[in-house]
């Protein structure tokens, strides 16, 4: 089992809200583990949106920077 302090810095750096990272803590010290991957799944699904939000604006951008070369 993770130590405290390194599940933290784990979740920190997922970029997990404190909230969260409360949430998650509370859920560890009751062992109510499904509700922890639950948590941990929705919050991975928000930055896979995130991702391809950002995505979409890259390809935005490369089409432009495309168009602007074959203009020259």
């Amino acid at each position: 089992m993770m130590q405290t302090a390194n599940i933290i810095s784990n979740l920190k750096d997922a970029g997990c809200s404190d909230m969260l990272i409360e949430k998650f803590l509370n859920l560890l010290q009751i062992g109510t583990q499904k509700e922890q991957l639950r948590l941990l799944n929705e919050h991975r699904c928000r930055l896979l949106d995130s991702i391809h939000k950002n995505q979409k604006k890259l390809d935005c951008l490369d089409y432009l920077i495309f168009e602007m070369k074959q203009q020259n």
